[in-house]
Protein backbone atom coordinates (compact mmCIF):
# COMPACT_ATOMS: atom_id res chain seq x y z
CA UNK A 1 0.00 0.00 0.00
CA UNK A 2 1.48 3.38 -1.06
CA UNK A 3 -0.03 6.92 -0.04
CA UNK A 4 0.07 10.15 -2.30
CA UNK A 5 0.06 13.99 -1.54
CA UNK A 6 -2.85 15.62 -2.84
CA UNK A 7 -0.62 18.95 -2.53
CA UNK A 8 2.39 17.37 -3.56
CA UNK A 9 1.55 14.70 -6.55
CA UNK A 10 5.04 14.04 -7.16
CA UNK A 11 5.80 12.61 -3.53
CA UNK A 12 4.48 9.22 -2.78
CA UNK A 13 4.96 7.37 0.18
CA UNK A 14 5.00 4.06 1.27
CA UNK A 15 4.65 3.57 5.18
CA UNK A 16 1.59 5.08 6.98
CA UNK A 17 4.26 7.34 9.37
CA UNK A 18 6.12 9.34 6.66
CA UNK A 19 3.18 10.30 4.88
CA UNK A 20 1.15 11.36 8.17
CA UNK A 21 4.36 13.49 9.14
CA UNK A 22 4.59 15.25 5.69
CA UNK A 23 0.90 16.01 5.41
CA UNK A 24 1.50 17.43 9.11
CA UNK A 25 4.05 20.26 7.68
CA UNK A 26 2.12 20.46 4.30
CA UNK A 27 -0.83 21.40 5.96
CA UNK A 28 0.29 24.24 7.30
CA UNK A 29 0.81 25.88 3.93
CA UNK A 30 -2.84 25.44 2.73
CA UNK A 31 -4.48 28.61 3.06
CA UNK A 32 -8.13 27.14 2.53
CA UNK A 33 -9.93 26.14 5.52
CA UNK A 34 -12.31 24.01 2.76
CA UNK A 35 -8.96 21.75 1.81
CA UNK A 36 -7.76 21.33 5.21
CA UNK A 37 -11.06 20.33 6.60
CA UNK A 38 -10.97 18.34 3.76
CA UNK A 39 -7.55 16.89 3.62
CA UNK A 40 -7.99 15.93 7.63
CA UNK A 41 -10.77 14.10 7.00
CA UNK A 42 -8.44 12.30 4.18
CA UNK A 43 -6.14 11.53 6.76
CA UNK A 44 -8.27 9.89 9.23
CA UNK A 45 -10.25 7.52 6.38
CA UNK A 46 -6.94 6.77 5.27
CA UNK A 47 -5.52 5.70 8.65
CA UNK A 48 -8.83 4.03 9.64
CA UNK A 49 -8.43 1.85 6.24
CA UNK A 50 -4.94 0.94 6.85
CA UNK A 51 -5.77 0.04 10.51
CA UNK A 52 -8.47 -2.22 9.62
CA UNK A 53 -6.70 -3.79 6.34
CA UNK A 54 -2.98 -4.05 7.63
CA UNK A 55 -1.67 -7.79 9.69
CA UNK A 56 -1.05 -4.96 12.43
CA UNK A 57 -3.97 -3.36 12.88
CA UNK A 58 -5.21 -1.36 16.10
CA UNK A 59 -4.97 -4.02 18.88
CA UNK A 60 -1.37 -5.10 17.70
CA UNK A 61 -0.81 -1.47 18.79
CA UNK A 62 -2.07 -2.18 22.44
CA UNK A 63 -0.38 -6.02 22.22
CA UNK A 64 1.18 -5.56 25.54
CA UNK A 65 -1.39 -4.64 27.57
CA UNK A 66 -1.55 -8.29 29.32
CA UNK A 67 2.34 -8.46 29.55
CA UNK A 68 5.22 -7.79 31.88
CA UNK A 69 5.78 -4.11 31.33
CA UNK A 70 9.13 -4.96 32.36
CA UNK A 71 10.22 -7.66 29.41
CA UNK A 72 9.99 -8.07 26.10
CA UNK A 73 10.25 -4.17 24.44
CA UNK A 74 12.98 -3.65 22.53
CA UNK A 75 14.26 -0.58 20.63
CA UNK A 76 11.82 -1.08 17.79
CA UNK A 77 8.73 -1.10 19.73
CA UNK A 78 9.78 2.28 21.67
CA UNK A 79 10.09 4.10 18.46
CA UNK A 80 6.86 2.79 17.23
CA UNK A 81 5.42 4.17 20.33
CA UNK A 82 7.13 7.51 19.83
CA UNK A 83 5.72 7.37 16.34
CA UNK A 84 2.40 6.66 17.47
CA UNK A 85 2.27 9.93 20.15
CA UNK A 86 3.95 12.28 17.41
CA UNK A 87 0.30 11.38 15.14
CA UNK A 88 -1.47 11.31 17.94
CA UNK A 89 -0.56 14.50 18.82
CA UNK A 90 -1.73 16.36 15.42
CA UNK A 91 -5.11 13.87 15.18
CA UNK A 92 -6.16 13.80 18.45
CA UNK A 93 -5.81 17.39 20.15
CA UNK A 94 -9.29 18.26 19.03
CA UNK A 95 -11.44 15.33 21.10
CA UNK A 96 -14.15 16.22 22.88
CA UNK A 97 -13.93 15.34 26.54
CA UNK A 98 -17.32 14.38 26.01
CA UNK A 99 -16.76 11.43 24.39
CA UNK A 100 -14.46 10.00 27.68
CA UNK A 101 -17.32 10.33 30.23
CA UNK A 102 -15.58 7.89 32.70
CA UNK A 103 -13.00 10.21 32.83
CA UNK A 104 -15.16 13.23 34.60
CA UNK A 105 -14.69 11.94 37.91
CA UNK A 106 -10.94 13.14 37.50
CA UNK A 107 -11.34 16.63 36.34
CA UNK A 108 -9.51 19.04 38.65
CA UNK A 109 -11.73 21.10 40.61
CA UNK A 110 -11.48 24.96 40.33
CA UNK A 111 -14.19 25.48 43.50
CA UNK A 112 -11.31 26.50 45.51
CA UNK A 113 -8.55 29.60 44.72
CA UNK A 114 -5.63 26.81 45.54
CA UNK A 115 -6.45 24.69 42.91
CA UNK A 116 -4.64 24.68 39.49
CA UNK A 117 -4.64 23.02 36.22
CA UNK A 118 -2.35 20.60 35.02
CA UNK A 119 -0.76 23.31 33.17
CA UNK A 120 -0.18 25.39 36.35
CA UNK A 121 1.49 22.22 37.51
CA UNK A 122 4.08 21.88 35.37
CA UNK A 123 4.77 26.01 35.50
CA UNK A 124 5.09 25.97 39.22
CA UNK A 125 7.55 23.12 39.34
CA UNK A 126 10.17 23.85 36.65
CA UNK A 127 10.92 25.94 40.33
CA UNK A 128 11.74 23.53 42.33
CA UNK A 129 13.09 20.40 39.47
CA UNK A 130 15.25 21.46 36.79
CA UNK A 131 13.77 20.77 33.15
CA UNK A 132 15.71 20.29 30.51
CA UNK A 133 12.66 21.11 28.17
CA UNK A 134 9.10 20.82 28.35
CA UNK A 135 7.46 18.29 27.49
CA UNK A 136 3.61 17.63 28.05
CA UNK A 137 0.81 15.57 27.69
CA UNK A 138 -0.69 15.23 23.95
CA UNK A 139 -4.03 15.75 24.71
CA UNK A 140 -6.67 16.05 27.65
CA UNK A 141 -7.65 12.50 27.92
CA UNK A 142 -3.89 11.21 27.86
CA UNK A 143 -3.47 13.39 31.27
CA UNK A 144 -6.95 12.19 32.67
CA UNK A 145 -5.85 8.77 32.47
CA UNK A 146 -2.70 9.52 34.42
CA UNK A 147 -4.71 11.50 36.51
CA UNK A 148 -7.00 8.46 37.33
CA UNK A 149 -3.93 5.96 37.49
CA UNK A 150 -2.09 8.38 40.02
CA UNK A 151 -5.19 9.20 42.50
CA UNK A 152 -6.59 5.59 42.34
CA UNK A 153 -3.52 4.09 42.63
CA UNK A 154 -4.24 2.00 39.72
CA UNK A 155 -1.90 -0.83 39.02
CA UNK A 156 -0.41 -1.72 35.44
CA UNK A 157 -2.55 -4.22 34.60
CA UNK A 158 -6.22 -2.45 35.81
CA UNK A 159 -4.14 0.98 33.76
CA UNK A 160 -3.80 -2.00 30.84
CA UNK A 161 -7.58 -2.94 30.80
CA UNK A 162 -9.03 0.70 31.11
CA UNK A 163 -6.47 1.53 28.35
CA UNK A 164 -8.53 -1.43 26.08
CA UNK A 165 -11.87 -1.00 27.42
CA UNK A 166 -11.46 2.65 25.68
CA UNK A 167 -9.82 1.53 22.64
CA UNK A 168 -12.18 -0.52 22.04
CA UNK A 169 -15.67 1.40 22.73
CA UNK A 170 -14.18 4.94 21.29
CA UNK A 171 -14.36 4.41 17.46
CA UNK A 172 -11.51 5.99 17.24
CA UNK A 173 -8.76 5.72 13.98
CA UNK A 174 -6.02 6.55 16.51
CA UNK A 175 -6.13 6.25 20.52
CA UNK A 176 -5.48 9.09 22.44
CA UNK A 177 -4.03 6.85 25.13
CA UNK A 178 -0.59 5.58 25.56
CA UNK A 179 0.34 1.96 24.03
CA UNK A 180 0.62 0.67 27.57
CA UNK A 181 0.69 1.77 31.46
CA UNK A 182 4.04 1.81 31.48
CA UNK A 183 4.57 4.18 28.30
CA UNK A 184 2.32 6.56 30.32
CA UNK A 185 4.50 6.51 33.29
CA UNK A 186 7.21 6.78 31.67
CA UNK A 187 6.18 10.28 30.06
CA UNK A 188 5.56 11.31 33.47
CA UNK A 189 8.92 10.41 34.24
CA UNK A 190 10.23 12.44 31.33
CA UNK A 191 8.07 15.28 32.59
CA UNK A 192 9.67 14.82 36.29
CA UNK A 193 6.32 15.11 38.09
CA UNK A 194 5.30 12.83 40.77
CA UNK A 195 1.71 13.35 40.38
CA UNK A 196 -1.42 15.08 39.06
CA UNK A 197 -2.43 16.18 42.70
CA UNK A 198 -5.35 18.83 42.41
CA UNK A 199 -4.06 21.54 44.81
CA UNK A 200 -0.90 23.35 45.97
CA UNK A 201 0.17 25.29 49.00
CA UNK A 202 3.49 27.14 49.29
CA UNK A 203 5.38 26.70 52.51
CA UNK A 204 8.02 28.80 51.99
CA UNK A 205 10.39 30.92 49.75
CA UNK A 206 14.06 29.55 49.99
CA UNK A 207 17.13 31.27 48.02
CA UNK A 208 14.25 32.84 45.93
CA UNK A 209 13.00 29.73 45.35
CA UNK A 210 9.64 29.42 46.38
CA UNK A 211 8.63 25.55 47.73
CA UNK A 212 5.02 23.93 47.53
CA UNK A 213 3.27 21.36 49.01
CA UNK A 214 1.26 19.39 46.28
CA UNK A 215 -1.28 17.54 48.39
CA UNK A 216 -4.82 15.56 48.15
CA UNK A 217 -7.25 17.26 51.08
CA UNK A 218 -6.69 14.40 54.19
CA UNK A 219 -10.05 14.58 54.14
CA UNK A 220 -10.67 13.71 50.62
CA UNK A 221 -8.11 10.91 50.90
CA UNK A 222 -10.36 9.16 54.19
CA UNK A 223 -13.78 9.69 52.06
CA UNK A 224 -12.17 7.90 49.23
CA UNK A 225 -11.08 4.76 50.91
CA UNK A 226 -14.23 4.43 52.61
CA UNK A 227 -16.03 4.64 49.15
CA UNK A 228 -14.57 1.34 47.97
CA UNK A 229 -17.58 -1.10 48.21
CA UNK A 230 -16.01 -3.88 50.33
CA UNK A 231 -14.35 -1.48 52.83
CA UNK A 232 -17.27 -1.43 55.08
CA UNK A 233 -17.33 -5.21 54.78
CA UNK A 234 -13.80 -4.88 56.20
CA UNK A 235 -14.16 -2.04 58.77
CA UNK A 236 -14.39 -2.38 62.88
CA UNK A 237 -16.14 0.96 64.82
CA UNK A 238 -14.86 -0.31 68.55
CA UNK A 239 -12.99 -2.25 70.43
CA UNK A 240 -12.57 -5.72 70.15
CA UNK A 241 -11.46 -7.85 73.24
CA UNK A 242 -10.05 -10.92 71.26
CA UNK A 243 -9.49 -14.42 72.90
CA UNK A 244 -7.97 -17.18 71.99
CA UNK A 245 -8.54 -20.60 73.49
CA UNK A 246 -9.60 -18.77 76.63
CA UNK A 247 -6.38 -16.31 76.68
CA UNK A 248 -6.22 -12.49 75.62
CA UNK A 249 -4.78 -12.72 71.85
CA UNK A 250 -3.63 -9.66 69.33
CA UNK A 251 -4.07 -9.46 65.91
CA UNK A 252 -5.71 -6.08 64.44
CA UNK A 253 -5.15 -2.72 66.05
CA UNK A 254 -8.46 -2.93 67.82
CA UNK A 255 -7.78 -5.88 69.93
CA UNK A 256 -4.62 -3.41 71.46
CA UNK A 257 -4.53 -2.05 74.44
CA UNK A 258 -3.72 1.40 72.90
CA UNK A 259 -6.98 1.30 70.93
CA UNK A 260 -8.78 0.21 74.15
CA UNK A 261 -7.76 3.16 76.23
CA UNK A 262 -7.63 5.85 72.88
CA UNK A 263 -11.69 4.59 72.45
CA UNK A 264 -12.47 4.66 76.12
CA UNK A 265 -10.77 8.54 76.26
CA UNK A 266 -13.27 9.88 73.92
CA UNK A 267 -16.97 11.60 74.03
CA UNK A 268 -19.77 9.17 74.47
CA UNK A 269 -21.07 7.69 71.55
CA UNK A 270 -18.09 9.02 69.06
CA UNK A 271 -15.85 6.74 67.63
CA UNK A 272 -11.68 6.12 66.98
CA UNK A 273 -10.50 6.65 63.63
CA UNK A 274 -7.46 5.33 63.21
CA UNK A 275 -4.43 7.12 60.68
CA UNK A 276 -1.98 5.36 59.46
CA UNK A 277 1.19 7.52 57.87
CA UNK A 278 3.67 5.77 55.15
CA UNK A 279 6.27 7.98 54.59
CA UNK A 280 9.79 7.19 51.48
CA UNK A 281 11.05 9.85 50.32
CA UNK A 282 13.40 7.17 48.46
CA UNK A 283 10.35 6.18 46.37
CA UNK A 284 10.61 8.89 43.88
CA UNK A 285 13.96 8.15 42.35
CA UNK A 286 12.32 6.80 39.46
CA UNK A 287 10.32 10.21 39.09
CA UNK A 288 12.97 12.91 39.11
CA UNK A 289 15.15 11.46 41.83
CA UNK A 290 13.29 12.26 45.11
CA UNK A 291 13.06 15.85 44.57
CA UNK A 292 9.73 14.98 46.19
CA UNK A 293 8.93 12.92 49.42
CA UNK A 294 5.64 11.22 49.43
CA UNK A 295 3.39 10.31 52.08
CA UNK A 296 0.37 8.17 52.24
CA UNK A 297 -2.34 7.59 54.77
CA UNK A 298 -4.55 4.55 55.69
CA UNK A 299 -6.89 3.68 58.10
CA UNK A 300 -6.26 1.20 60.72
CA UNK A 301 -10.12 0.02 61.03
CA UNK A 302 -9.72 -1.85 57.94
CA UNK A 303 -8.91 -5.39 58.57
CA UNK A 304 -4.71 -5.82 58.20
CA UNK A 305 -5.61 -8.49 55.08
CA UNK A 306 -7.85 -6.09 53.10
CA UNK A 307 -5.89 -2.89 54.28
CA UNK A 308 -2.66 -4.51 52.61
CA UNK A 309 -4.25 -4.00 49.19
CA UNK A 310 -3.04 -0.93 47.25
CA UNK A 311 -7.02 0.49 47.07
CA UNK A 312 -7.14 0.84 50.60
CA UNK A 313 -4.10 3.26 50.98
CA UNK A 314 -3.87 7.32 49.49
CA UNK A 315 -1.52 9.47 48.41
CA UNK A 316 -1.67 12.25 50.86
CA UNK A 317 0.75 14.52 49.54
CA UNK A 318 4.38 15.36 48.44
CA UNK A 319 6.38 17.22 51.07
CA UNK A 320 8.77 19.61 49.17
CA UNK A 321 12.73 18.93 49.69
CA UNK A 322 14.48 21.77 49.81
CA UNK A 323 17.72 22.69 47.91
CA UNK A 324 21.38 24.38 49.64
CA UNK A 325 22.89 26.88 47.36
CA UNK A 326 25.99 25.14 47.93
CA UNK A 327 28.10 22.28 50.27
CA UNK A 328 28.63 25.05 53.07
CA UNK A 329 24.62 25.93 53.30
CA UNK A 330 24.14 22.20 53.33
CA UNK A 331 25.97 21.03 56.30
CA UNK A 332 24.93 24.31 58.12
CA UNK A 333 22.75 23.78 61.33
CA UNK A 334 20.46 26.53 59.97
CA UNK A 335 19.94 24.72 56.87
CA UNK A 336 19.40 21.62 58.76
CA UNK A 337 17.03 23.66 60.90
CA UNK A 338 15.23 24.82 58.47
CA UNK A 339 14.61 21.61 56.22
CA UNK A 340 13.11 20.14 59.62
CA UNK A 341 10.79 22.71 60.57
CA UNK A 342 9.47 22.59 56.74
CA UNK A 343 8.87 18.96 57.37
CA UNK A 344 6.68 19.77 60.18
CA UNK A 345 4.87 23.03 58.91
CA UNK A 346 3.86 20.49 56.03
CA UNK A 347 2.38 17.91 58.34
CA UNK A 348 0.73 20.17 60.41
CA UNK A 349 -0.48 22.10 57.01
CA UNK A 350 -1.83 17.84 56.12
CA UNK A 351 -2.93 16.80 58.85
CA UNK A 352 -4.71 19.72 60.99
CA UNK A 353 -8.23 19.42 59.15
CA UNK A 354 -8.47 15.85 60.85
CA UNK A 355 -8.33 16.85 64.37
CA UNK A 356 -11.01 19.38 64.66
CA UNK A 357 -12.20 19.85 68.69
CA UNK A 358 -15.78 18.31 67.82
CA UNK A 359 -14.55 15.54 65.82
CA UNK A 360 -15.33 14.59 62.57
CA UNK A 361 -18.50 12.84 60.62
CA UNK A 362 -17.66 10.22 58.05
CA UNK A 363 -19.97 7.69 55.87
CA UNK A 364 -19.99 4.25 56.45
CA UNK A 365 -21.82 2.02 54.58
CA UNK A 366 -24.15 4.63 53.54
CA UNK A 367 -24.13 5.80 57.44
CA UNK A 368 -22.93 8.79 59.00
CA UNK A 369 -20.52 8.66 62.42
CA UNK A 370 -19.27 10.65 64.50
CA UNK A 371 -15.00 9.83 64.47
CA UNK A 372 -12.52 11.19 66.40
CA UNK A 373 -8.86 10.13 64.12
CA UNK A 374 -6.08 9.51 65.86
CA UNK A 375 -2.61 8.98 64.54
CA UNK A 376 -1.73 5.12 65.67
CA UNK A 377 1.27 4.47 63.45
CA UNK A 378 4.06 5.52 61.37
CA UNK A 379 5.75 3.62 59.07
CA UNK A 380 9.46 4.50 57.67
CA UNK A 381 12.73 3.85 57.63
CA UNK A 382 15.37 5.10 60.24
CA UNK A 383 16.22 8.22 58.88
CA UNK A 384 12.92 9.18 58.51
CA UNK A 385 11.56 8.22 61.90
CA UNK A 386 14.74 10.38 63.40
CA UNK A 387 12.70 13.25 61.15
CA UNK A 388 8.99 12.67 62.51
CA UNK A 389 10.83 12.71 66.37
CA UNK A 390 13.06 15.33 65.82
CA UNK A 391 15.98 12.95 67.08
CA UNK A 392 19.49 13.93 65.89
CA UNK A 393 20.35 11.53 62.62
CA UNK A 394 23.70 10.97 63.46
CA UNK A 395 24.41 7.83 65.17
CA UNK A 396 27.03 9.28 66.65
CA UNK A 397 25.03 11.29 68.91
CA UNK A 398 24.70 10.55 72.56
CA UNK A 399 21.14 8.79 72.10
CA UNK A 400 20.85 7.99 68.52
CA UNK A 401 17.54 5.79 69.07
CA UNK A 402 14.31 7.63 68.54
CA UNK A 403 12.37 5.11 70.73
CA UNK A 404 13.91 5.12 74.10
CA UNK A 405 17.34 7.14 75.93
CA UNK A 406 19.27 4.66 76.03
CA UNK A 407 23.19 5.87 75.24
CA UNK A 408 24.98 5.17 72.63
CA UNK A 409 27.66 3.39 74.55
CA UNK A 410 25.04 0.90 76.23
CA UNK A 411 22.96 0.25 72.93
CA UNK A 412 24.63 -3.10 72.37
CA UNK A 413 23.77 -4.26 76.39
CA UNK A 414 21.50 -7.29 75.69
CA UNK A 415 21.17 -7.80 79.55
CA UNK A 416 20.39 -4.04 79.97
CA UNK A 417 16.99 -3.82 81.93
CA UNK A 418 16.62 -0.68 82.94
CA UNK A 419 14.84 1.34 79.73
CA UNK A 420 13.52 4.61 79.25
CA UNK A 421 11.28 5.12 76.47
CA UNK A 422 11.04 8.45 74.75
CA UNK A 423 7.31 9.60 75.01
CA UNK A 424 5.23 12.80 74.58
CA UNK A 425 5.89 13.70 78.36
CA UNK A 426 9.38 13.84 78.95
CA UNK A 427 10.57 15.28 75.62
CA UNK A 428 8.34 17.74 76.20
CA UNK A 429 9.66 18.61 79.28
CA UNK A 430 13.60 18.16 78.04
CA UNK A 431 12.17 20.64 74.76
CA UNK A 432 10.74 23.52 76.92
CA UNK A 433 13.57 23.26 80.07
CA UNK A 434 15.87 24.22 76.93
CA UNK A 435 17.65 20.61 77.47
CA UNK A 436 16.81 18.95 73.89
CA UNK A 437 20.83 18.77 73.31
CA UNK A 438 20.80 16.15 76.43
CA UNK A 439 19.11 14.05 74.94
CA UNK A 440 20.03 14.45 71.39
CA UNK A 441 16.57 16.36 70.53
CA UNK A 442 16.09 19.15 68.07
CA UNK A 443 15.50 22.23 69.41
CA UNK A 444 12.34 22.97 66.91
CA UNK A 445 8.58 22.54 68.06
CA UNK A 446 7.52 19.04 66.97
CA UNK A 447 3.88 18.46 65.12
CA UNK A 448 3.23 15.05 66.35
Amino acid sequence: MSWKCDFCPQRIFTTKTSYTNHIKQCLKSVDSSEELSLEVMMIDSLESENLLNNENNFESIHENSNEDEGEGENEDEDNDSYNAEVEEESLTSDISHSSVSFFENMELSNSEPENYSFNNYASDYNNICEEAEPIEFPNNVYADLMALVINYNLSNEATNAVIRFFNEHSNLPLSPLPKNAKKGRELMEKMKIPTLTSKKHKILTHNNIDYYLFYHPVLNCIKNILSISDISQNFTLRFENFKYKGEKAYSEQYTGNWWKNTEASLPHGSNLLSIILYSDATTTDTLGKSSLHPIYISIGNISTKRRNKSDAKHLLGYLPILKAKDKSEKKSKDFKKLVRLTFHNSMKFLLDPLFAEKGIDLEVDNKTFWFFPRISTIICDWTEAATFSLVYKSTNSNFPCHFCLISKTLLADIDLSDVTFRNNENMQEYFYNNAGQDVSLENIPNYF
